[in-house]
């Protein structure tokens, strides 16, 4: 029996695996869907190499300096997968390799939309060549002298996510925010990402993915059952202290960070998920949730550094957090038969361990990452030019002139549907109809007379309605782009105020003779009026003539239409 489980966990150790490489997918697919959309395919050929680039790095000396069981506690070596096919452990090798690409790919959306490709490739081979096989050595290497010590990091809060958001936050300051991020006086502004569906996706996929990255070094039924719970608890916490947390305070809750709250809890609880119960992943969930807004918060508004995926706040921050936990919350279990958590009576040992490999850790990751930015930034350069950054990184670096090539980047304008006109209550009422919808008219004696609508999308049926009622059987109508004085309302995008950008309109054009001007400017006016600014406006012309193409009458003639 014994026997059977271990060729059992043996293969759900290779099903991990491959799990954790999926989640390449999911990381290129939350970078590109919170980025934009001319830097798309930039960022899936880096997501893409980061893998194949590191794969080279992991065959060359990655493999040797994590798992070498020639060198010392400090570092491996010894290993020769490249040459010594017979001997080397292919599942040990493919297993490390997908948890490096992880690491390195860490880094890729907290530099994101300004970073040059070969900058990009470059870094991202020495993290898995040296950087990162290092470091895991220490924990999770044959003789680690962090393992030694006591330190527990079961599946990497601190030995990939801690070191992978430390290179993201000293990249995305080293580099400097995206042209447009900060005013001159640093306020940050949103730059919302073109694809939010697509992040939602990547974010499912790193989540069914983590049940793998989690629980692959499982080694029986319970211990996998306990990892599982504990890796499904925590990010739908998090996701809820998220969600609840930018509802109260910007008024509406934020997709882009709930799905953030997602992964922060993901990451927080991977230390730990074989040494907590369930009541310890919730508070870690929830505490992770929190540490993931302060941490946006502090980065836009204090630290004024550009991270577009929020990835040092889910992955640096919580890795910390995630590491420290274990420190307070292991409650004992089948990994940690005796309670080691500070909360359960274990006392400060474990914590003080725990702290002390993060210190380890954070300390080579940095010195030895900063140093590899430095030496970029000194030669070939780490940004690309502000016209290449403006263009989009697609066109520039790659030569693509879309990722969406066939495809309409477009707003959808009207819902299409019959809805109910509301007349504004007199205590919602911002301005007057004058001022809510302007009408411009110049006086004319033209017979025939174009009155032009501008209004908001979801207006458009309550105005066909009130056109319909009136006589009006033709009108043209077309999606457009506009912005009044007011500039639209105040938006946020991840905390940030969003600028003034064109918003959505519908403008619908009438051309009339028999039914009064005034007429269709007063239905105009009742369909679009709510009190508030912004509601449209009216345009009126004179129009020297109308001809209908089909039968060539002209005058009045080519304004009606057979019963």
């Amino acid at each position: 029996m014994e026997e059977v489980l271990s060729q059992v966990f043996g293969i759900w150790f290779l099903i991990g695996a491959a799990l954790v490489f999926f989640m390449q997918a999911g990381f290129a697919m939350v970078e590109a869907g919170f980025t934009r959309a001319k830097n798309a395919g930039n960022i899936i050929m880096k997501n893409t190499m980061d893998f194949c680039l590191g794969t080279v790095a992991f065959l060359i000396l990655g493999f040797s300096l994590l798992c070498g069981t020639g060198g010392s506690p400090w570092i491996g070596w010894g290993a020769h997968p490249l040459t010594d096919f017979a001997t080397t452990d292919w599942s040990t090798f493919t297993f490390n390799l997908v948890f490096c690409a992880t690491a390195a790919t860490i880094v890729s959306g907290a530099m994101a939309e300004r970073t040059k490709f070969i900058s990009y490739c470059v870094y991202s081979f020495v993290i898995s060549l040296l950087i990162y096989p290092i470091e895991a050595h220490w924990v999770w290497g044959p003789d680690g002298f962090l393992t030694a010590m006591g330190f527990h990091d079961f599946a990497g809060s601190a030995v990939i996510h801690f070191a992978g958001g430390i290179c993201a936050f000293i990249g995305a300051a080293m580099l400097g925010a995206r042209i447009g991020k900060f005013d001159a006086d640093g306020k940050p502004h949103g730059i919302p990402g073109h694809n939010i569906v697509i992040g939602a996706l990547g974010v499912f996929i790193l989540w069914f993915g983590w049940y793998g990255f989690n629980g692959a070094a499982a080694k029986s039924g319970v211990q996998l059952a306990t990892i599982f719970a504990t890796t499904t608890v925590a990010p739908a916490l998090a996701a809820c202290a998220v969600m609840v947390f930018t509802w109260l305070r910007y008024g509406k809750p934020d997709v882009s960070m709930t799905l953030n709250g997602a992964l922060a809890g993901l990451v927080a609880v991977t230390a730990g998920c074989d040494a907590v119960n369930v009541f310890g992943a919730c508070v870690i969930g929830i505490v992770a949730g929190l540490i993931c807004c302060f941490m946006v918060w502090l980065l836009d508004y204090k630290l004024h550094v550009d991270d577009p995926v929020g990835a040092v706040a889910v992955h640096f921050a919580n890795g910390l957090w995630g590491t420290i936990a274990v420190g307070l919350f292991a409650c004992g279990t089948e990994t940690m038969p005796e309670a080691a958590g500070l909360f359960y009576g274990g006392g400060w040992d474990q914590l003080l361990v725990q702290l002390f490999g993060l210190l380890c850790i954070g300390v080579w990751t940095a010195v030895t990452i900063f140093i590899t930015f430095y030496l970029i930034k000194k030669t070939i350069g780490l940004r690309v030019t502000p016209h290449e950054e403006i263009m989009g990184l697609d066109k520039e670096e790659h030569g693509l002139e879309s990722a969406y090539a066939g495809f309409t980047m477009a707003t959808e304008m009207s819902p299409y549907a019959p809805i109910q006109v509301d007349v504004p209550k007199k205590d919602s009422v911002v301005v007057d109809v004058e001022d809510a919808v302007p009408v411009r008219m110049k006086d004319g004696t033209g017979a025939f007379s174009q009155v032009t609508i501008i209004t908001k999308p979801d207006r458009f049926e309550a105005l066909k309605k009130e056109l319909d009622q009136i006589g009006i059987g033709g009108m043209t109508v077309a999606n457009v782009m506009g912005m009044g004085v007011q500039k639209g309302q105040t938006t946020y995008y991840r905390g940030a105020e969003v600028e003034s950008k064109l918003l959505p309109k519908m403008k619908v054009e009438i051309v009339v003779s028999e039914v009064p001007v005034q007429k269709v400017v007063d239905a105009a006016r009742k369909a679009l009026y709510t009190g508030s600014i912004g509601d449209g406006k009216i345009f009126v012309y004179d129009v020297e003539n109308v001809i209908r193409i089909s039968s060539g009458e002209t005058g009045k003639e080519a304004l009606q239409y057979a019963k």
